[in-house]
């Protein structure tokens, strides 16, 4: 049986998972639940064929496992799985539906990721994870005080507010809360010496790579975003223009068009999220910059920011700024304002 089976259609999990086998009439063999042991033992054992998944968090481990063993790895969006459901939802329709879906020739397929890009990803996202504890904690000690009367602005630069008035002897503050106070400000501090650890390799990474040095180039983008476009994109190559790569992140119009009559609406925020909410912030932070000296030499960014609001512009220059990471990444050239 293994030698006349051209596709296996896992439906991934943690322990358990279920195997559709499709035959080369794209009959169904089997479908059946295996164990993580088993399931590795029939990557090895099987000829060579097409692995599909869901792509999720494991699915680029097992796809190096597949790949490993001379099979074919497609990894299909969730989003175009669903279609395929057949009524319930349970591990054996989801595998037939995995199975149809990447037999499909129009179907658009995830790029198995390599240890050390995910390897970027983790760091990545373990920067983000503190910087938000450490906002959280901060907001959180904020709204203690603030009922003592120790009022301080928002954000990290007015902590030594906080900080002095639980030093001072003469505030009205009790023993119990000064303590807790203590307590807070020491696990900011921690955080804020980790945080500042690792924006330092983003920052040193950015000086010695190649790609990322020429990302920064780009008004609007610095380490961090430029390490999460590292992190989390695929090949740009793989795309066939700027607009498609703008598109891959959500930076384009929802349509909702028919009868030949265009319509479109907000952004349809359904690719990479990360990128694209730092994509925005920089594009903010561009413009933002732009209102302060009154202009811009880029004469498109002074009359979009002087015709429409600034989010609006934000989101415009943002998917700007995707095209330009998509033609300066596969021309491999720097940054020059036209």
């Amino acid at each position: 049986m293994t030698t006349t089976i051209s596709m296996l259609a896992i439906d991934l999990a943690k322990g358990s998972f279920q195997v559709c086998a499709i035959g080369l009439d794209g009959a169904v063999l089997y479908n059946r639940v295996l164990s993580r042991t088993r399931l590795t033992k029939l990557l090895a054992e099987q000829s060579a064929c097409v692995v599909a998944m869901e792509a999720c968090a494991t699915s680029h481990y097992w796809g190096r496992v597949a790949q490993s063993h001379g099979h074919e790895v497609r990894l299909v969006p969730a989003a175009y799985v669903k279609p395929f459901v057949k009524r319930q939802k349970n591990d054996k329709a989801d595998a037939e539906a995995i199975a149809e879906a990447a037999s499909r020739p129009t179907m658009r397929f995830v790029a198995v990721k390599s240890a050390e890009t995910q390897g970027r990803a983790v760091a990545f996202r373990t920067h983000q994870c503190l910087v938000r504890q450490r906002t959280q904690l901060i907001n959180a000690l904020r709204g203690h005080l603030a009922e003592f009367g120790l009022v301080a602005p928002k954000g990290p630069a007015s902590l030594k507010v906080l900080e002095n008035a639980l030093a001072d002897p003469a505030s009205d503050v009790p023993g119990p809360v000064r303590e807790m106070g203590a307590i807070y400000i020491e696990q900011i501090a921690r955080l804020t010496g980790v945080i500042g650890r690792l924006a330092e390799e983003l920052e040193a990474a950015s000086r010695t790579d190649t790609q990322l040095r020429r990302l920064c180039t780009i008004p609007g983008i610095g380490p961090v975003t430029a390490g999460a476009v590292a992190a989390f994109a695929p090949d740009l190559d793989t795309f066939d223009s700027g607009r498609n790569f703008a598109a891959w992140l959500g930076l384009v119009p929802r349509q909702r068009s028919t009868g030949g009559k265009t319509r479109l609406g907000s952004v349809s925020k359904m690719g990479q999220t990360d990128i694209r909410r730092l994509l925005i912030v920089g594009a903010m932070s561009v413009i933002r910059w732009v209102v302060r000296k009154g202009g811009s030499a880029n004469r498109w960014l002074a009359a979009i920011v002087m015709r429409k609001p600034k989010m609006v512009a934000a989101v415009a220059l943002a998917n700007k700024m995707a095209r330009m990471i998509w033609a300066l990444t596969t021309k491999e050239q720097d940054y020059r304002m036209a």
